[in-house]
This record gives C-alpha cells, structure tokens and sequence, in this order.
C-alpha cells in the first residue's frame, strides 16, 4: 500500500477535529481526508444500531477516497461500531477508546473516571477495556451531555461550563477520581474549565493525543517520513454550517483550505 495515500479521519461533527489537530501535529507530513457527517449528528443519543448503521456508511465513503488508514474520531461510533467497521474496511481502523484507556493507565491511578456522551457511557465501552487492561482498577462514570454544546459555543474557559462541569464531575470527585478520561472528542476543547474544576492534581486524559501516539506507535510502516514535505487536509461534511468552519478555524488554527459538501447516503 502506498504511504502517500491520505489517512482518513470520521465523527459527526466538529469534535473529530481535535483528533486530526493531534494527527497533524504528530503527522505533518501527512496528507488527511476528514469527513464531519454533520447532516446526522449528535451519534451521541442515537441507538446502537443506528449509530453502526452510520458508521459504516461514513467508512465506506472514505474508503473510497483511498485512504491508507481510517481513524474513527467519535466515541459513540468507536463504541458502537469499531467490531463492523473492522471486518469490513479494507484498511486497518483505529478507534479512540483503547488508546485513551491506555493512556489512563500509564497514570498509575487507582480510580478511573470516565466521561462521555450518553451513548459512549451507555454502551460500557470504557468500563469494559478498563476492566481487561487494567485488573484491579476501579472505574467510575458519568455522562455529560451538555458539554458538547458548550463545546461548539465556543465556551472551554468559561463561567458557565465551570457550573455545569461542577454539577456533573460531582459524583465522581466526591468518590476519589485521580484520573479522568475525555470520552468525547469534543471534551478537549473544555480544557480550561475541566482541569480548574478537577483541580491540579486530577489527569484529564485526552484520547485525540493517545491516537495519534496509536496511529505512530502501530502502523509505523503507513507513515510518510519524508523531512521538509507539507501534509494537506481535505475536510468533507454532509451538511456545511458557519459555525463549524467558526469552530474548526480555532481548532485547526486556520481556516479549512479544501472543504466540500458531500453526499454520503450513495455509499450505504
């Protein structure tokens, strides 16, 4: 397989991007196709069936694209999903789940929390791999769905999330969390806010970082090395709003140099 494919990166939305920021940074000399499937989002309340069903669809678009590698940048679809999506893409899929609990565990914490969408807290994901990785570990979480909008608001050091990060991080600091895994792609985004509720001494895992440690660490013969050669990025949503070229210009630190609408239903 040739290395100077793009590597192709998919969430619902706007989240999906701090995982192809962490990418790009790692990864410069990468090219990336990112496709936003905005026209369906949020995954994070829909039924596991339907988020699958999602999923695959956006897989098989950009597998199309002929892209060497697929990072699935949402953690309802990772979820959900990365079992499908593995045994049908004819790329290797990285998910955003393990290497976000790995990355937890490196920490040496005895007390895991987890936050995320309702659906990502519901499917037990986190839980489960923690509970095979890390024996022993006790595993708390939390869902929090008002943090993705506050996300796409803009609002990561703001006095308003501060209270509603307070209302829901509650239960878990109240029961001892030392370290606390973002199981949102959006969630990195609320940063500021988080680590002043949580405190200096609680880690906030940032999965969009872990991957693209995953992405080098496992597919290291996919990756073009090639010093002095500038990666370009092609970003793809099935519907295209002013916020999210808003949101993804603060993300990306530039506005999208190619960006198109695409219909992705013809892929199914």
């Amino acid at each position: 397989m040739s290395r100077v494919r793009p590597i192709g990166v998919f969430d619902s939305g706007v989240g999906g991007l701090t995982v192809l920021q962490a990418l790009r940074e790692r990864l410069p000399g990468e090219d990336f196709l990112y496709l936003g499937d905005t026209a369906r989002l949020p995954y994070g309340t829909k039924t596991a069936s339907t988020v699958r069903r999602y999923a695959l669809n956006a897989a098989n678009h950009l597998t199309g694209g002929d892209i060497k590698l697929l990072v699935v940048a949402c953690n309802t679809a990772t979820s959900y999903a990365l079992e499908a999506l593995a045994e049908s893409s004819p790329v290797p899929v990285v998910g955003v789940v393990l290497p976000g609990v790995r990355a937890a565990l490196v920490t040496g914490a005895a007390k895991v929390g987890v936050i995320g969408t309702e659906g990502t807290i519901r499917s037990l994901a986190y839980q489960k791999a923690l509970a095979a990785l890390g024996p022993g570990i006790e595993v708390g979480a939390t869902p929090c769905p008002l943090f993705v909008p506050l996300a796409e608001e803009g609002w990561g050091d703001h006095p308003v999330t501060d209270q509603i990060a307070q209302f829901y991080l509650k239960d878990l600091l109240e029961w001892g969390a030392e370290t606390i895994i973002l199981g949102c792609t959006h969630y990195p985004m609320l940063t500021p806010s988080l680590q002043r509720v949580v405190g200096p001494h609680i880690r906030l895992v940032d999965s969009a970082r872990a991957v693209a440690d995953a992405v080098i660490t496992e597919y290291a013969e996919l990756i073009v090395t090639s010093s002095g050669r500038s990666g370009a990025v092609h970003i793809q949503l099935t519907d295209a709003s002013d916020r999210f070229l808003r949101i993804a210009a603060a993300i990306l630190g530039r506005e999208p140099e190619h960006l198109e609408v695409v219909d992705i239903d013809s892929a199914s």
